[in-house]
């Protein structure tokens, strides 16, 4: 199953909270041939998820850690994360265990005025991703930046392999302007042939002008183009112009908003008409040393819908989360999101797939002494579709109850 990733995005106010709590880094070895600081972490989950219906109940266990490395290089930043560990069953159906591995590579290059940033991620999951880096329900890890969905219906159980590169640059022009361009290549794999493989480029440009210390403005065009091995002939482009507003109001709280027309056209207009939208970017956030919310909203079209066999979805996507620091050891968080997809693809009377989706959850962590964590956490997923998706498709009500352990080190800092 696979809540949006802009929902990943508003886990950042838990992150933030939880690091609050982190030991200071450690002095490491020196003498060595790189510099920078090293984490890694080990966790054990245990999660029982009730369908509705026959489907009963399945209870799973979770073996995972994680491994981080960045340089203190501000010329040439070079940075890596991995994450990965086992699924197995303990009772209920199978499906959805087995070895799960994520990886994000970065590598920085600048000057005075201009930055050239290289990334790959890599991910091998047994199910789609969820929450986290490690992209498993209920188990840690840093969270994803706010993006459109991968995969914007939620399904479960179907093993899928998923690859981007691309390069960024941002160059500045004085203090008040600046300029980035950037692009990415995409692959999207269903080794089990039970979901839409997909190939996707993508370009943007974006120039920021800075008006005083608590205002900006944006331009932004992006450029897409996705094509399906599965389907030779046919291919979707989708192109945007955004014109956006950034407000600092104080400290605690901020904004941005960015908004444009958004045209899509294919090779086969009978199937994929072209059409015209309104794409959106909003996002607002409050951070106070021990309360942080955030909410977002996005709309756009996304290429595929992955695991539902579904070529082109037109996504809207609102996300929310608060997370309260109680004392020392206690850290609370509750998450939000509904999500809306429509079908760019015609069915039969010429109509189109329409799934409403609903994700709420809350997490209680505890801090159990200087290196060990506690956490439960219970999420409640809904949806529902005008058209049947499939066997792997979320229908109806699913609930998810997790119990997690987690030993994190403090971070260690080598020398040369």
């Amino acid at each position: 199953m696979k809540p949006s990733s802009a929902l990943l995005a508003v886990l950042l106010a838990a992150s933030a909270a939880a690091s609050a709590q982190v030991v200071p880094a450690v002095e490491g070895p020196t003498g060595l041939p790189i510099s920078g600081t090293l984490h890694y972490s080990l966790d054990y989950t245990q999660t029982a998820q009730f369908y509705g219906g026959s489907e009963g109940t399945v209870q799973r266990g979770v073996v995972s850690g994680e491994l981080a490395y960045a340089n203190s290089s501000s010329i040439r930043p070079f940075g890596v994360t991995y994450s990965g560990g086992d699924i197995f069953n303990i009772s209920g159906e199978p499906e959805g265990t087995g070895v799960f591995q994520h990886m994000l590579v970065s590598q920085g290059l600048g000057g005075r005025e201009w930055m050239l940033k290289l990334m790959d991620e890599v991910s091998y999951m047994p199910q789609a991703p969820v929450s986290g880096f490690s992209g498993i329900v209920g188990v840690g890890g840093l969270p994803s930046p706010p993006t459109l969905p991968i995969e914007p219906i939620l399904t479960q159980e179907s093993r899928s392999v998923f690859n981007t590169v691309g390069p960024d640059l941002t160059r500045t022009f004085g203090r008040a302007t600046s300029l980035d361009f950037g692009g990415k290549y995409t692959i999207l794999r269903f080794p089990d042939s039970n979901g839409l493989d997909t190939d996707s480029v993508q370009a943007n440009g974006q120039i920021t002008r800075r008006l005083d210390a608590r205002n900006s403005l944006t331009g932004q065009y992006v450029y897409g183009y996705t094509s399906f091995p599965g389907y030779s002939v046919l291919t979707m482009d989708t192109q945007s112009g955004l014109f956006g507003y950034q407000r600092v109001w104080n400290r605690q709280f901020k904004m941005s908003l960015a908004a444009g027309p958004e045209w899509v056209q294919s090779t086969d207009n009978l199937l994929v008409p072209p059409s015209t939208n309104v794409t959106v970017n909003a996002t607002a956030s409050y951070d106070l040393r021990s309360t942080s919310a955030m909410v977002s909203y996005n709309r756009a079209t996304s290429g595929s819908a992955g695991e539902a066999q579904e070529v082109g979805i037109h996504v809207d996507d609102v996300s929310g989360a608060v997370s309260q620091i109680f004392g020392r050891n206690w850290t609370v968080t509750a998450t939000g999101s509904y999500m809306r997809t429509q079908g760019v693809a015609l069915q039969l009377n010429d109509q189109v797939v329409l799934t409403n989706a609903e994700f709420g959850g809350l997490t209680a962590m505890r801090r159990l002494s200087r290196h060990f964590t506690a956490s439960a956490n219970y999420t409640a997923i809904q949806q529902s579709s005008n058209f049947g998706l499939g066997p792997n498709v979320v229908s109806g009500l699913s609930q998810v109850i997790s119990f997690t352990v987690a030993y994190s080190p403090r971070d260690i800092n080598l020398k040369k």
